[in-house]
């Protein structure tokens, strides 16, 4: 039996997030979903309304044996532009923000450690907030494999 851990990241637009860790080898899947927010059950609709607090996010299942949490967070670090505040590219709004939700302390420390050295590359500060990870709540079924599913050609980042 494979031992896997669980770590969630907010990166802007969910479906090129997600595009990128199930690229990874080591991760087993790579869920669109929402966090860090007030309400029970949020849906996509609600969520874009910019009043729920949600983040789109990627819950990443992954094989620490195949893939270390390092290695999630310096493709955290690539695929986005820390520095925005609640925006990534055109996509405008808090439930784009960047974001890492741990689910152990030993991520809590390792992603900080990340945060730190990252800041050292940037000539502003960085945006990104590390939090206890909340609540996962799956996307609707259209969001999931989008970019899978439609090409990339579909996103704009």
């Amino acid at each position: 039996m494979i031992k896997t851990e669980k770590a969630i990241f907010a990166a802007g637009c969910f479906w090129h997030v997600e595009d990128a860790f199930r690229r990874i080898k080591g991760v087993i899947s790579a869920v669109s979903g929402y966090t860090g927010g007030a309400t029970d059950k949020p849906t996509y609709e609600e969520v874009c309304t910019d009043t729920t607090g949600h983040a789109e996010v990627v819950e990443v299942i992954f094989d620490p044996k195949k893939v270390s949490y390092e290695k999630l967070l310096a493709l955290f670090w690539s695929i986005h532009n820390p520095t925005q505040v609640n925006r990534q590219g055109p996509d405008v709004g808090s439930q784009y923000r960047s974001a890492i939700f741990y689910t152990t302390a030993t991520q809590k420390k390792v992603a900080e450690a990340s945060l730190k050295s990252e800041q050292e590359k940037y000539g502003q500060p960085i945006a990104t907030k590390i939090m206890k990870a909340q609540k996962f709540w799956r996307a609707e079924d259209y969001h999931q494999n989008y970019l899978g599913k439609h090409g990339a050609f579909v996103c704009g980042v």
